[in-house]
C-alpha cells in the first residue's frame, strides 16, 4: 500500500487587528452600601443589554465583572473581586447575583485597584474593547478630606498610568457617574475616560443604566468601524497638522472636516450633560500620574440649580462648565431655551445615522494616537 500522503496545512492567518463585531465588555462596579439600586439595575438588565446589542449589531461578546470596595482597615471583605471574561450571560448574571452592596468604610474607594484588574483581563486582541466604570465615590488619594490614605492607593497603583496603559491596549472607558456624590470628582472622572477616548456620562436615575450602555457600546463600535475604513485618511491628516504645528482643537476639526466630506456616519448617544469640561482637557489630562494631578486639582463643590428638571442653557453652562473658551453668541438670546441636565428624567437616546461630531472626532483622534 503506498504510504498516506503527508500534507502540511498552512498556518492559520493572523486575525485581524481589529474586528467591531467581536466585542469584550467588561464592568467595574463599586459594590459598597450606597450603591445597590445599581447593582440591582445592572442584574435585572444584562441579559436584554446582550440581546438588544448581538441583535442590533451582530456581536459576539464576552463579559466580564471587577467588583471593588475598599482596602482594610476601612472594609474587611473583599477590595476586588475579579471574574475574567465569559461568553456566558447566565454565568454574568450569576456573579452579579451574588454582588451585594455594602460597607465602604471612609469616602474613597478602591477605584485604582478596579482599573488595575480590568486591565488584566484576558481581552481578546482583536475585539472592541469596552469597560463602563460605575462610581460614586473618587479613589484614594485625590482628596485629603475623609481619606485613610491621603497619598494614594495603599498598593501604589496609579490610575492615571493605569488608564494610559488602558488606552495603549485600545480599552476605550466610560465612567458612569453617580450623582450628586461624585460631582466635586466629575473632572477626574471626565479625565480618566477622555485619556481613552471614551466619555463620562453623569447619571441619577439607576433604572436608565441599562439605555446607557446599550447606546454607548453601539456608538463605540460605530466609531470603531468608521476608524476601521477611514484609519489611513486619518492618519494622513493628523500627521499634516501635526508637522505643521497646530493645535488639538485644529487637529480636531480638521479630522471632523475630513469625516464629513467623505459623509460617513455614526450613531450617537445623547450624552450633552457629559461633556467632557475644559479644565480635564486641558489641565487634568496632561498629568502623567496621580500625584502631579492631586497638585492641580480643584473640588468642585455641588451646584445647586444642577438637580433642577429643567435649566436654561446659561445656567446648564455656569453650573457644569464649558468644554469651549468660546461664548456662544446665542447664549443671551436663548436664555429663556429649556435644556436638560441629568435628572431623573433624563433619557439617553441614541440616534442612528448621523454625521460625527466634534465631540466625537476628538475621541476619535485620541485613540488613534494609540493605534500601532
Amino acid at each position: 500500500m503506498a504510504a498516506a500522503l503527508h500534507v502540511e496545512k498552512p498556518e492559520q492567518p493572523a486575525l485581524a487587528k481589529h474586528d467591531s463585531s467581536i466585542l469584550d465588555l467588561a464592568f467595574a462596579m463599586d459594590c459598597t452600601g450606597s450603591m445597590g439600586s445599581y447593582i440591582e439595575s445592572a442584574t435585572q438588565n444584562i441579559r436584554s443589554i446582550v440581546e438588544e446589542i448581538v441583535t442590533s449589531e451582530k456581536s459576539n461578546i464576552h463579559l466580564a465583572l471587577v467588583e471593588y470596595r475598599d482596602h482594610p482597615p476601612q472594609e474587611n471583605t473583599f477590595v476586588t473581586r475579579v471574574h475574567d471574561f465569559t461568553s456566558k450571560v447566565k454565568e454574568m448574571k450569576g456573579w452579579l447575583e451574588q454582588c451585594d452592596a455594602q460597607g465602604g468604610g471612609d469616602a474613597p474607594e478602591a477605584v485604582a485597584d478596579a482599573l488595575h484588574d480590568v486591565l488584566k483581563l484576558s481581552w481578546r486582541p482583536e475585539a472592541t474593547k469596552i469597560c463602563i466604570l460605575i462610581s460614586d465615590a473618587p479613589p484614594h488619594g485625590l482628596d485629603p478630606n475623609g481619606d485613610g490614605f491621603p497619598e494614594g492607593d495603599p498598593t501604589g497603583v496609579d490610575p492615571i498610568k493605569t488608564v494610559r496603559e488602558m488606552a495603549e491596549k485600545q480599552i476605550t472607558l466610560y465612567c458612569v457617574g453617580v450623582e450628586p456624590p461624585i460631582v466635586p470628582y466629575r473632572d477626574f472622572f471626565m479625565t480618566l475616560a477622555y485619556l481613552t477616548g471614551g466619555q463620562y456620562v453623569p447619571m441619577v436615575n439607576a433604572k436608565l443604566l441599562a439605555q446607557v450602555i446599550i447606546g454607548g457600546v453601539r456608538e463605540e463600535i460605530s466609531l470603531e468601524r468608521l476608524m476601521k475604513d477611514a484609519e489611513e485618511d486619518i492618519n494622513k491628516e493628523m500627521k499634516k497638522a501635526e508637522a505643521e504645528g497646530v493645535d488639538e482643537e485644529e487637529i480636531t476639526t480638521r479630522v471632523n472636516r475630513l469625516l464629513l466630506e467623505k459623509n460617513l456616519r455614526v450613531k450617537q448617544m445623547d450624552n450633552i450633560a457629559g461633556t467632557t469640561s475644559s479644565v480635564a482637557k486641558e489641565t487634568y489630562s496632561k498629568c502623567t500620574n496621580m500625584k502631579e494631578l492631586r497638585s492641580q486639582y480643584k473640588i468642585e463643590s455641588i451646584p445647586e440649580p444642577v438637580y433642577h428638571s429643567r435649566m436654561t442653557r446659561a445656567a446648564v453652562r455656569r453650573a457644569y462648565g464649558s468644554s469651549s473658551k468660546k461664548k456662544d453668541d446665542n447664549d443671551e438670546e436663548n436664555d429663556g431655551e429649556s435644556f436638560s441636565p441629568p435628572t431623573a428624567e433624563m433619557h439617553y437616546d441614541l440616534k442612528e445615522d448621523e454625521a460625527v461630531s466634534m465631540a466625537q472626532t476628538e475621541r476619535i483622534v485620541q485613540r488613534m494616537r494609540y493605534k500601532k
